[in-house]
């Protein structure tokens, strides 16, 4: 398998998966760095076969990257503090200032607009609370369109996890027929199976 991030063609865009395909991508979140001859055993096909399909995951954006997940304490990062920052005008303008300042912030690993109380949630990673206060003095206070910031610092990580639960969309257990696939699972079927 391999390591680097994979061009993507559709991203956002709900694809029509089968049983097999849920399999490929249980086994890929949990080692990413898997061999195609091992992952085709574990989901049942031959090599070749498992191998377009994984590339057809790839391609329809389905598999983003592969990444390799590193300790935070190893690296001397285990502060995590989740960030709260609400805006002082809920406008497009206002909003694209924000998320063009925080996008390259290497702290910054997590970013989303929010509902509620808070317009965006971050989630700031950095070696100490000194670091943290250089980062909200030096960088988010000076972003012209922040009005409030919210800082929590995590005490403990409870649960982490990074793989998605594909799990659930497995159908009781059987595979999906002729009738059940669209054209385009029939057709991606069809150029996989064989081989």
């Amino acid at each position: 398998m391999r390591n680097q991030p994979t061009g993507r063609k559709s991203v956002g865009k709900r694809v029509e998966l089968d049983d097999i395909d849920i399999k490929i991508l249980q086994r890929v979140q949990d080692d990413a760095r898997i061999a195609n001859v091992d992952l085709a055993t574990q989901v049942g096909l031959s090599p070749a076969p498992c191998l377009r399909r994984v590339r057809a995951l790839e391609r329809a954006g389905v598999i983003r990257s592969y990444a390799a997940l590193l300790n935070p304490a190893a690296v001397d990062l285990p502060v995590t503090v989740f960030v709260q920052v609400s805006l002082d005008l809920q406008m497009e303008g206002r909003l694209e200032i924000f998320e063009r300042a925080v996008m390259n912030r290497p702290e910054v690993l997590e970013c989303y607009l929010m509902t509620g109380d808070a317009d965006y949630l971050l989630r700031v990673v950095v070696p100490d609370v000194e670091a943290y206060e250089r980062f909200l003095r030096e960088v988010l206070t000076r972003i012209e369109s922040a009005a409030g910031i919210k800082s929590s610092f995590a005490l403990k990580q409870v649960k982490y996890l990074t793989a998605l639960p594909v799990s659930a969309l497995v159908r009781s257990g059987r595979s999906p027929t002729e009738q059940d696939r669209t054209p385009r699972t029939r057709q991606l079927a069809r150029r996989t199976e064989k081989g």
